[in-house]
Parts: C-alpha cells; sequence; structure tokens
C-alpha cells in the first residue's frame, strides 16, 4: 500500500517556514530556536507536553488543556517556572507574533532542562526548565479514513509509565506506529495489559454498536481532552456511551469506527486488521458526533 496517511496530515503551508518560537521567555525564528545537547528532553524524554488548537480566535478548551500540563508537570516533580496565567500570556504573545487567528496549531513542551553532565538523575538538571512553544499555520488534510492494525506493543501499567502522562518519552508508541506502518496500516491500534482494544499510537478510539458508542475504559489511555469532550456531548444529546472492556472481535463487528484528538477532532476509521468496518466510509453516528463537537467549539469560540 503506498497512499499511507498520518492522523496529523496537514496542508503545506508555506507561512511556517517564517514563524516565531516562544523559548525560554523569548520570541526567536523558527531558524534559530535551539536547545542544548544537554537538555533533560533531548537526552533522556524527560518532559512533558501539551497540545492546543485554534479556532476562530480562541484556543479551545484552553483551561483544562493547562490544567493538564501542570498536572503532568506536578506528577514528575517538575516546576514549570511560570504560573497558569503568565503561560497563557505566552500563548497569547505567541499567537499575535505569528498573526494567526484560525486553523492553527500550538505545541507546549516544557523539560527538565540542561543537565551539568550527561547522566540520568534528576539532580544534574540544574539550570531551571525549558520551555518552548511551538504554533504552526496546520490545516487537516486527512484525504480518507484510517487504516489499523493490531500490534503487540501496549500503552503500560501506572506503575511502569503511566499512560495518562504525556511525556517526551514516545518511543513505546514510535515503535508501535512502525509496526503497523509494516503491516500496511497507517497506525496501530493498542491493546490494553488485560487484551482489551484500548487506543492508537496518537489518538483515543471509539467504536459504534447498534448505535451505541464504545470506547475504552480509560484506565490505560490518554486521558484525551477531546475523548472527553466525545462522551459529554453524547450524554448531553441522548447518544448512548459506554467506556468499558471491549475486545478485537467486538471491533471487527462495528459497523463504525472513529479516533479522536486535538489536532484532527473526530477522524473516522476505515478498516482494522484488514477488517472493513462497517461501510469503510465516515457513518451516519461519527458524522452527528462531529457536527455536535463543531457547534461544541463554535459556542466555545463565542
Amino acid at each position: 500500500m503506498t497512499d499511507h496517511q498520518t492522523t496529523h496530515a496537514a496542508q503545506e503551508d508555506r507561512r511556517n517556514e517564517q514563524i516565531l518560537i516562544w523559548l525560554n521567555g523569548k520570541l526567536v525564528p523558527k531558524s534559530e530556536a535551539m536547545v542544548s545537547v544537554y537538555d533533560s528532553g533531548f537526552m533522556l524524554g524527560d518532559g512533558v507536553w501539551e497540545g492546543l488548537r485554534l479556532y476562530e480566535g480562541r484556543w479551545a478548551f484552553i483551561d483544562e488543556h493547562i490544567d493538564r500540563l501542570f498536572e503532568a508537570a506536578k506528577a514528575i516533580d517538575l516546576d514549570l517556572g511560570l504560573s497558569r496565567s503568565d503561560l497563557i500570556a505566552a500563548i497569547l504573545e505567541t499567537q499575535r507574533a505569528n498573526e494567526m487567528t484560525t486553523d492553527a496549531h500550538a505545541r507546549l513542551m516544557v523539560t527538565r532542562g540542561v543537565k551539568t553532565r550527561p547522566f540520568q538523575h534528576p539532580s544534574l538538571s540544574r539550570q531551571g526548565p525549558t520551555l518552548a512553544i511551538i504554533m504552526e499555520h496546520s490545516k487537516p488534510a486527512i484525504a480518507r479514513p484510517i487504516r489499523l492494525a493490531t500490534v503487540p506493543h501496549m500503552r503500560g501499567l501506572p506503575m511502569t509509565q503511566d499512560p495518562k502522562l504525556n511525556s517526551h518519552s514516545k518511543l513505546n508508541c514510535i515503535l508501535a506506529c512502525i509496526a503497523a506502518e509494516k503491516a500496511g496500516a497507517d497506525e496501530a491500534l493498542m491493546l490494553d495489559v488485560h487484551g482489551f482494544v484500548n487506543t492508537t499510537n496518537a489518538c483515543n478510539f471509539f467504536i459504534v454498536r447498534k448505535g451505541e458508542v464504545w470506547t475504552s475504559t480509560g484506565d490505560y489511555c490518554m486521558n484525551g481532552i477531546t475523548r472527553q469532550k466525545v462522551i459529554d456531548v453524547c450524554r448531553a444529546e441522548g447518544i448512548k456511551i459506554y467506556e468499558r472492556n471491549y475486545s478485537l472481535v467486538d471491533t471487527y463487528g462495528a459497523e463504525e469506527a472513529f479516533l479522536t484528538g486535538t489536532f484532527g477532532a473526530q477522524t473516522p476509521v476505515a478498516e482494522v486488521d484488514g477488517r472493513t468496518i462497517g461501510t469503510g466510509e465516515l457513518g451516519p453516528v461519527t458524522k452527528r458526533i462531529q457536527e455536535l463537537y463543531k457547534a461544541l467549539i463554535a459556542k466555545e469560540a463565542a
């Protein structure tokens, strides 16, 4: 299969070559946005990150995203050195500097900072955190529903690396993605430690069976904000939705499947492990959820 695509496929935009990046309190050109080879993030993946999306002048659900970032930083015992209001001000400053009004994506990245020696112990990071905000003009360009392949890689137990933590250490998910590509799919469907369907390497995963929407229990997946918004709008609109254990057998027999994430919102899934899901196209329940989510975004932007 040669028509590979990802759930983060975006239209090319030449303006992104001239963007300014917020790095440790200063706005610098993309070509000058550099961090040290001694940085904890580069050296060890020691850091956390967050993604936000700009719709009609407003960063959707920004308070929830900032809360999640601060919670993750606390979990790894990292002081950001900024308050919530300071960080939001930095996001807005970067947005203004880049003259962005809509269809933009921001990635906030925080690491434990530059180390004095190239070893693991966190006490070697003594210069304070490294904080970067990358903001790009970014319009999704997902041409067709996604193909998934189940892989042996799992999202781990909380005592190994809690999958709720949006950490820089993404190698497990990258290996899952590579395995899926080797199998001819776009992305990976990952199971939990009990063998139940969990999440993909990059997004949360939902199926539709007999008009009911199912997603994982949430115990072993990223605590996705878009995931929760889908659950909320379904409950508000009387669409039956369940957070539950379900298997690949349930998945193969589903009428629809879709992914959720900050970038792509709700992306339909065409097939899993070579089995066509429903018609292989955008289904009516997924379409309705997309419309409800767009209405929620419009309300948020207003």
